[in-house]
């Protein structure tokens, strides 16, 4: 019998030039929109965390994904609708191209999110205003 492979990756990015474009409205609906694209492709957010100028997830992923695919899916789609719906984003949304990702072991997805989750109180100086405690 096959078990299935399951595995763990921390993905970052950035917004474009670090701009602080992440706002209380852009969060909300970040906050809304990555868990469901990432299901939507297979994949399931474990833990999020973001401040004005990026955004980190921990992500459980299936043995074969095509990874560009769901970041394209993650930041392209997610700048798209925030830009179309001016309720969601007055400013705009941009991304700075790229990503980081890296592989979690199972024994470390704690440490993981934690990390990833405490994001307002590592970088207090960008954190997003009226979102309430981590």
């Amino acid at each position: 019998m096959l078990v299935p492979t399951i595995l763990f990756v921390h993905l970052s990015w950035t917004t474009f030039r670090r701009m602080p474009m992440i706002g209380p409205s852009e969060a909300r609906f970040l906050s809304r929109f990555l868990p469901a694209e990432a299901q939507r492709q297979g994949a399931a957010v474990i833990a999020a965390g973001m401040v004005c100028d990026h955004v980190h997830l921990v992500l459980r992923i299936p043995g074969r994904i095509d990874m560009p695919r769901l970041v394209q899916g993650l930041k392209g789609a997610s700048a798209r609708l925030a830009n179309q719906d001016q309720t969601i984003s007055r400013t705009g949304l941009r991304w700075a191209h790229g990503y980081h990702l890296v592989s979690v072991s199972p024994r470390n997805v704690k440490a993981a999110v934690a990390y990833a989750r405490g994001q307002r109180a590592r970088h207090p100086d960008r954190a997003v205003r009226d979102l309430g405690s981590d």
